[in-house]
């Protein structure tokens, strides 16, 4: 196997490779382009047009999706899988994944779309690195852009895998990119209704890729993601990296369609969240449920029908999301 294969070894241990470039017996080029970065290339001839952003550990503890693209990129580097697609591999967090930490000083994923030039420290710095990895790599013109943020939660969930899709002004999202998702072993996607501050909504709303924030069951030390079944996404992204789908899948059977009506915003140390430590997500509430309580008499009632609860988490900083309260779409505004 090439040592550019290695990276999630390279990312762990601080060493920059000797050889930057690399090149398999299929004529695929790997590039080292920086501590947990690398772009793999296939042969001119063989290029199908598109280019695919896959990252994982943009929190250092989830280390499930880690392992997924360590082992995809390990198959590229032995010549088992043969991209036809342009791919840059990203492990988000280096140092909060060096020390299975969610994060060092802040979570990254609030800090893009201009955020970090709104703070300071390692994290703020490495968000911007990662913005313009993305900005570089997609600046192609006419070629299909895809990203997939692969992550897991922080808590459990009664829906186990399930997306995140971005929201833009203007932009319908993609029916073809839902089934592709449903294929992938996605049970849900939450469809967003507004701007939003994470990786994947800065690709999707600054460079024009189809983009989502994938959560793949409960986060875990390395080596005992035994219990997270990636195999579905697994081989749904070789057939991806080598343009070998289907071209007519359409079907949205089995996919459960949420939008957002609320999101609850911490805005002081006196915030208190009316939730079970231990709730799931996609938790359902009933009607008339007091959801949490802030300053100066501020207070969340659940007032819609079929409501549930995600990422519920009232350790956030103040100004904060500390939960998203969702209900079912029908999805009537999709595009093909």
């Amino acid at each position: 196997m090439l040592a550019l294969g290695k990276l999630l070894e390279l990312t762990l241990t601080g060493h920059e490779p000797a050889e930057k470039t690399q090149v398999t017996t299929k004529g695929v080029r790997l590039r080292w382009l920086g501590q947990g970065a690398l772009e793999v290339r296939p042969a001119e001839s063989d290029d199908c047009g598109l280019d695919v952003l896959l990252s994982a550990g943009i929190h250092g503890n989830e280390t499930a999706p880690i392992e997924l693209l360590e082992q995809l990129l390990h198959g590229v580097a032995k010549g088992e899988i043969v991209p036809r697609a342009r791919v840059l591999f990203l492990f988000g967090n280096p140092a909060a994944i060096i020390k299975g930490e969610r994060y060092i000083e802040q979570d990254i994923n609030r800090l893009f779309n201009g955020r970090h030039e709104q703070t300071s420290g390692m994290e703020a710095l490495r968000a911007a690195e990662l913005e313009q990895f993305a900005r570089v790599f997609f600046s192609k013109p006419g070629r299909s852009r895809l990203h997939y943020d692969l992550h897991t939660a922080i808590r459990g969930s009664k829906v186990e895998q399930f997306a995140l899709y971005p929201f833009k002004e203007g932009r319908q999202h993609s029916r073809r990119e839902l089934a592709r998702l449903a294929a992938a072993g996605m049970q849900a996607v939450l469809l967003q209704r507004k701007p939003s501050i994470t990786f994947s909504a800065f690709t999707y709303e600054q460079l024009d890729a189809e983009a989502f924030t994938l959560e793949l069951g409960k986060a875990r030390p390395f080596g005992q993601n035994d219990e997270v079944n990636l195999g579905k996404l697994a081989a749904r992204l070789v057939r991806i990296l080598e343009a070998t789908e289907p071209q007519a899948e359409q079907s949205l059977d089995g996919l459960q369609l949420f939008s957002v009506a609320r999101e609850i915003i911490k805005h002081s140390d006196s915030f208190h969240l009316h939730l079970p430590a231990e709730i799931e997500n996609f938790s359902e509430l009933s009607k008339g449920y007091l959801l949490a309580e802030d300053l100066a008499e501020m207070r969340w009632v659940v007032e819609e029908e079929g409501a549930r609860i995600i990422f519920p988490n009232p350790k956030v900083k103040n100004g904060l999301r500390a939960g998203i309260l969702i209900v079912p779409s029908e999805g009537h505004d999709l595009s093909p």
